[in-house]
C-alpha cells in the first residue's frame, strides 16, 4: 500500500477517534472516555484506534524513525493519562481538582487529524526532505 493511502487512512482514524470522544468541554471528553471504559477496557483500547494504527504503521513500514516513534509515544502517553484520570474518577476524586474544564473548539477537537498524519508523512520521508 502506498504512503498516500496510509496517510488518508490515518486521517480517517483520527477523525473517527475525535468524533466518538466529541464534547463541548475537556471534562466531557474525559467522561465520554470513562463511559466507554466502564463498559469494557478492551473496548476502550479498541476505540483508541489511532494508537493501534500507529503501531501497525511502525511494523508494516518498518519505520522506526524519531517522528514515527514520537507519534506512538504521544499516543501511549495520551491513553495513560486518560486511564490515570479515569482511575481518579473511580476513586471519587473531583475532576475539577485534576484538570481545568477547557472549552473544546472545532480546531482544538480536530487538531489531531492534522498533526499526527502530517507527522507520519514527514516520518515516511514522502517529500524527500
Amino acid at each position: 500500500m502506498d504512503i498516500i493511502s496510509l496517510f488518508f487512512i490515518f486521517i480517517a482514524v483520527e477523525i473517527f477517534e475525535s468524533n466518538w470522544q466529541k464534547s463541548d468541554t475537556l471534562h466531557g471528553v474525559i467522561y465520554n472516555n470513562y463511559a466507554i471504559y466502564k463498559k469494557s477496557i478492551l473496548l476502550f483500547f479498541l476505540l483508541n484506534l489511532s494508537f493501534i494504527y500507529s503501531i501497525f504503521l511502525v511494523i508494516y513500514l518498518q519505520n522506526n524513525s524519531f517522528l514515527m516513534l514520537s507519534i506512538v509515544g504521544i499516543k501511549f502517553l495520551d491513553i495513560s493519562l486518560k486511564l490515570s484520570i479515569i482511575k481518579k474518577i473511580e476513586e471519587n476524586i473531583n475532576i475539577e481538582d485534576i484538570l481545568p474544564n477547557v472549552k473544546m473548539t472545532f480546531l482544538f477537537r480536530y487538531m489531531n487529524a492534522l498533526i499526527y498524519p502530517l507527522t507520519f508523512i514527514l516520518s515516511a520521508n514522502y517529500f524527500n526532505l
